[in-house]
């Protein structure tokens, strides 16, 4: 018997295939821009260059401007009516407030990962140090950020406070760019300095230490707002080729604890 051709589910299916794609094209898009942005590749206060930026990523402006929305949720841009986008450009008074917020909720999260974290987690966290400090040793910064701030995700999801989460990623996205940013101030060696800190991080989540975990998050946050503090006064300048550029000053960071 000859099985009839269903037009409706052909249909269906082609219509969810192409909405695979798009979501693909929209998720590839948001992470290529959010990262150009973060890198400090347009300046703060800078306008987003909607043009080149299509040209750069292969898109036309409809699926970048949808990108554009999501990233002025995360406080990385300002949508400007009828005139495009800026970079968000933050005071330091902003920066002191929110890197004060952002080290509260970690400390917090890291006091109550301490009393719910498994140990499929911990070793997964340990992957992604040894991952990391990789990516250290070849100075290479896109990586270590990617896998830094994925660290610091497993230990806010470790907590098992979805408020705590929901509080978490409003204010991440917003000090996003200045927390990579800050690895560049000149006046300490801040990128070795967060990797030293990270150490500790690792060896009080393994021994469940919440309360020193708790005070190791909070300081490791107010570090770095000190190394924003002083990039923003330094100027951007200092971005450029400072990975290779510091690359003779590499010093051993992991020690016979790991």
């Amino acid at each position: 018997m000859k099985i009839p051709h269903d037009a409706g589910s052909t249909a269906l299916a082609t219509a969810a295939d192409a909405s695979r794609e798009d979501q693909s094209l929209h998720g590839e898009t948001l992470t290529r821009l959010r990262d150009h942005i973060v890198e400090g590749n347009i300046p703060d206060g800078g306008r987003v260059p909607e043009r080149q930026l299509c040209e750069m990523l292969g898109i036309s402006r409809t699926p970048l401007r949808e990108a554009l929305k999501v990233l002025a949720s995360e406080g990385l841009v300002e949508l400007l009516p009828n005139r495009g986008a800026r970079v968000r450009q933050l005071s330091e008074r902003d920066l002191a407030e929110l890197f004060d917020v952002m080290g509260g909720l970690e400390s917090l999260a890291g006091r109550l990962a301490c009393e719910n974290i498994t140990d499929a987690e911990i070793a997964e966290i340990e992957r992604l140090h040894y991952e990391m400090y990789g990516f250290y040793l070849n100075r290479d910064m896109h990586g270590y950020f990617r896998v830094n701030q994925l660290i610091h995700h497993k230990i806010v999801e470790a907590s098992r406070n979805a408020t705590l989460r929901g509080a978490y990623a409003n204010f991440a996205g917003r000090i996003r760019r200045v927390r990579y940013l800050a690895n560049f101030a000149r006046k300490r060696e801040r990128w070795g300095e967060a990797m030293r800190e990270h150490e500790t991080i690792l060896d009080a989540l393994r021994r469940r230490a919440g309360s020193e975990l708790s005070d190791i998050l909070f300081v490791h946050l107010r570090n770095k707002r000190t190394a924003a503090i002083e990039h923003l006064n330094e100027g951007d300048s200092a971005v450029s080729g400072a990975g290779r550029d510091d690359a003779s000053r590499i010093d051993p960071i992991l020690n016979s604890k790991l």
